[in-house]
């Protein structure tokens, strides 16, 4: 669905002449503050009977102007003095400050979003915004959830619920006080993080959600802002959460955390000693499929096997692809990184698997593996690197990283299969794992 502004932004001159010419001068003046005609998709609300709608998005999506139109939806009515859908709206943000600062007076706020003869008017003592209808928003800070205790509203504005210290607390609590009316409901804005009372709200029937990444509302952003952020995050968990504004999710008890990834991630890799490129082929290649997890990673291995160090360069895994499609492509990684070897798992191919690989180069130099043991079994040793700081990531390795942290002892909790994890294990234990035992075997002289 396109906004009236898209529309109009895509027109020609001739066709944006004869549209605003159409348009009386009540309505030229109102325009400005028609929303609806400016809006983006993600800013809309959906519609049905919801109760809670979570408008999830990366920052500078435009998360706020959308929670400030939504309030000026609910309270406004057809005159400045009318009484619209909601009289008593509750402004939940983390701190005092914060509402106040962001989501009464800020550039996107309510009062900055309101016509001038539907202006509130915030009355500082008394914490509330109060409009010419006589309706009233309330501000609420997070820290101090029985100030909810008490109050009744019809609507409620929820800003950066995934930040809040105290979340849980303070959102039960606007539950019991959000009472009145025939049909009370909630907005949340807020950039994803991995909390409880989210995924909770997420989980809930009565939830609607909408989302957008930051691009989305490139107009409004200044120049260059997401050219910088985009060069420093592309790639990482951070970036898909703060950019892209995507729910990660660790799984309980996970081999690897969000917290112990973003750590071990540098910008570039020293000279290394021998580079690999490891393929956990799917089963089939079709749209239905696994992906291919390709994983190119590179070690220094010079000296005893404890100061040995590797480097995960580039996840280059393809989606839905034939055995000819993922075959070149992991060539193809191996001559963009110079690798001296192609490590493929064959339990489900077999000889398939070499057979297809050196229909492309027949020259490459592989090496078969089959695994003997379970996925849990097998990451367990790649995990233990990573907890000695002996592995570390480059930039652009989010997906990857995602499916790291659904690796628990009780196996992957994630929808389809870690291709990308084993690929990523197959390469650590062919150049670090396996070498460092034989290195530590004892030798058996022959008499």
């Amino acid at each position: 669905m396109r906004s009236g502004a898209a529309w109009l932004a895509s027109a020609t001159p001739e066709v944006v002449d004869e549209f605003l010419a159409g348009l009386g001068n009540n309505a030229l003046l109102a325009l400005p503050w028609l929303f609806d005609f400016w809006a983006l998709p993600h800013q809309l609300p959906p519609d049905g009977a919801w109760r809670s709608w979570v408008i999830m998005g990366g920052r500078g999506a435009g998360k706020t102007r959308a929670g400030a139109e939504w309030v000026r939806a609910q309270v406004e009515g057809a005159g400045p003095g009318d009484p619209g859908r909601a009289r008593r709206v509750a402004l939940v943000g983390e701190t005092h400050d914060q509402v106040r600062a962001v989501m009464v007076e800020g550039q996107s706020g309510i009062i900055a979003c309101s016509p001038p003869d539907r202006r509130p008017v915030w009355e500082a003592t008394r914490r509330r915004l109060v409009w010419p209808n006589g309706a009233v928003a309330e501000a609420f800070s997070a820290h101090d959830p029985d100030s909810l205790r008490g109050p009744q509203f019809d609507a409620a504005w929820v800003d950066e619920l995934a930040k809040w210290k105290r979340a849980e607390e303070a959102w039960d609590m606007l539950q019991f006080a959000l009472r009145l009316g025939d049909h009370p409901q909630q907005v949340v804005t807020t950039t994803p993080r991995n909390i409880g009372v989210l995924k909770t709200i997420l989980a809930n029937p009565s939830t609607v959600v909408t989302h957008a990444p930051t691009e989305a509302n490139r107009a409004y952003l200044a120049a260059g802002f997401l050219d910088e952020v985009r060069r420093r995050y592309e790639g990482t968990r951070i970036g898909r959460q703060e950019l892209d504004g995507v729910l990660l999710e660790d799984a309980e008890g996970a081999l690897w955390t969000s917290t112990g990834l973003e750590s071990c991630r540098e910008d570039k890799a020293p000279a290394l000693s021998r580079v690999v490129v490891a393929v956990d082929p799917p089963v089939t290649g079709h749209a239905g499929s696994d992906a291919c997890g390709i994983v190119v990673v590179g070690a220094v291995t010079e000296g005893p096997p404890q100061t040995w160090r590797a480097w995960v360069l580039e996840d280059a895994s393809v989606s839905a692809a034939s055995p000819t499609e993922w075959a070149r492509a992991a060539i193809n990684a191996m001559d963009r990184h110079g690798a001296d070897r192609l490590v493929a798992e064959v339990n489900q191919g077999g000889d398939l698997v070499e057979t297809v690989i050196r229909q492309i180069d027949p020259m490459v130099p592989y090496r078969a593996v089959r695994a003997a043991r379970g996925k849990v079994a097998r990451a367990e040793p790649v995990a233990a690197l990573y907890e000695q700081g002996r592995v570390r990531h480059l930039r652009g390795l989010g997906a990857l990283e995602d499916q790291m942290c659904r690796i628990t002892a009780r196996g992957y909790e994630g929808k389809g299969s870690p291709d990308r994890v084993d690929a990523l294990v197959w390469a650590l234990s062919d150049l670090i794992i396996g070498p460092a035992a034989q290195w530590r075997r004892p030798q058996v002289r022959s008499l």
